[in-house]
């Protein structure tokens, strides 16, 4: 009796939290990855110079271009799954049920996304690797031994990029948690390969172990789900398919220039620090962005595992469920995020005044605040952006090319003047309080005019 009642008041916590499975999984991921990533700042912090600390943040903000050859590809795979799978039923076997144009069309979806990665694949390897020797020749400073390093994180980005647009596939599908469960073996497996180096002094080497680490526990995930996706991929669709020009690139263009921007906007700061101020000063900014940013894709579990379910309720137009559930989903991680923010500035507080040497590693607590807050306000904007997307439309797409000029120009100019803190208050004012304030009401304006009964 005692026993159930405490699995009762488990249940009725998890639902007042919103914690399903998707979520619960995606959470121990991202709660993984922040108390990994304290233990992660820590060996950095003792196996690796002030110096190699900025090669190796700068090595994973130059390798985030791969969102230049993803063209927000990934986030329209999902919504259009998620909108033919609305019509049919994925049996205990793995095999589709239901009419079939509707199954061709879902296998056109998986078809052409394979075809389009594999190609991008290709060109961002390239363009990785070249770009990456350009920019750290230019601004050498110690001799430190980068080359290697870098070539191995190409290579292993390579791979992951072309499994990227089959998870989302499978979560436009209803495997939410299924995939979500694998993140959390992806980043265990990755975060223990980083600590293997890290401790064996080849800390370089880390960041393309981290993706290493993915890549195997993604194409592991992938082979247990070759009987869903193997007829998928084989089947013939004739004249039922998801049509590139009329479908896909309507909504895909939209979204890949609010994706690249959103690459301009996160991942400037590491070099143009770099660039202007040295990798001692870019491993500031690279460490702190890497505890804000975790917190924040840490609440963003409960908004990210919706979408695929939002693009179910807009196929069948059942809006007020899914008014509901972005609220509540939204209210939830909202204070899940504001509540984190203000224990880590607490806990850093106590930690700078017991031992100086790690407060090194970071930006000034007042401006490491700034940043939070900065987070915050993107964390309600891109929720925002979730909720418009599942109609398979982006209408944020001016806002993303206004913000990524805004935040552009300011961490260019703020940069070079005033380094670290000049941009993280550039980006606060450029890249949260502007966007938001013009974000929701798009937002506003645009749920009104998309939920008018036909």
């Amino acid at each position: 009796m005692e026993q159930r009642g405490q699995g009762g008041i488990v249940r009725r916590a998890a639902h007042l939290l919103g914690v399903n499975r998707a979520v619960g999984f995606t959470v121990l991921a991202r709660g993984w990855s922040i108390l990994s990533g304290a233990l992660t700042l820590l060996f950095i912090a003792r196996f690796l110079s002030l110096t190699e600390q900025g090669y190796y943040y700068t090595f994973s903000s130059l390798v985030q271009i791969q969102v230049v050859f993803e063209l927000g590809f990934s986030f329209v795979i999902l919504q259009l799954a998620a909108h033919e799978i609305s019509g049919l039923s994925v049996l205990s076997t793995g095999d589709l049920a239901g009419d079939p144009a509707t199954h061709s069309r879902l296998a056109s979806i998986l078809q052409k996304s394979v075809r389009w990665y594999s190609v991008a694949a290709v060109l961002m390897g390239s363009v990785l690797l070249f770009s990456g020797f350009h920019f750290f020749s230019a601004h050498a400073g110690a001799p430190i031994p980068w080359k290697i390093p870098w070539i191995c994180i190409v290579l292993v980005a390579i791979l992951t990029f072309q499994m990227d647009p089959v998870f989302s596939f499978l979560e436009g599908c209803g495997f939410v948690a299924e995939v979500a469960r694998m993140r959390l073996v992806q980043a265990m497996a990755g975060t223990i390969l980083a600590w293997l180096l890290l401790t064996n002094h080849k800390g370089l080497f880390a960041p393309a172990a981290v993706i290493a680490g993915q890549a195997a526990a993604g194409f592991i995930f992938l082979f247990s789900k070759k009987r869903f996706l193997l007829p998928l991929l084989r089947r013939k669709c004739g004249a039922d398919i998801v049509g590139w020009r009329t479908e896909i690139w309507p909504f895909q263009w939209p979204m890949a220039v609010s994706f690249f921007c959103s690459y301009a906007i996160g991942q400037l700061f590491n070099p143009v620090v770099f660039a202007y101020r040295g990798p001692v000063e870019a491993g500031r900014m690279g460490m702190s962005l890497t505890m804000a940013t975790a917190l924040s894709t840490a609440a963003f579990a409960w908004m990210s595992t919706k979408a695929s379910p939002f693009g179910s309720m807009v196929a069948r137009r059942d809006f007020v469920v899914l008014d509901r559930v972005f609220l509540g989903a939204l209210l939830q991680s909202g204070s899940l995020l504001l509540g984190s923010d203000i224990v880590l500035l607490a806990a850093l507080a106590l930690i700078g005044r017991r031992f100086p040497q790690l407060a090194m590693r970071i930006l000034p607590l007042p401006i490491f605040a700034l940043l939070l807050a900065a987070m915050l306000l993107n964390h309600i904007l891109f929720s925002e952006a979730i909720y418009l997307r599942a109609h398979k439309r982006e209408p944020f797409m001016p806002l993303s090319i206004l913000t990524a000029l805004l935040v552009g120009g300011s961490t260019l100019v703020n940069g070079r003047l005033w380094g670290a803190t000049g941009v993280t208050i550039g980006f606060f004012i450029t890249g949260g309080i502007i966007p938001l304030a013009v974000g929701t009401y798009i937002f506003l304006t645009r749920r009104r005019m998309w939920h008018q009964p036909l």
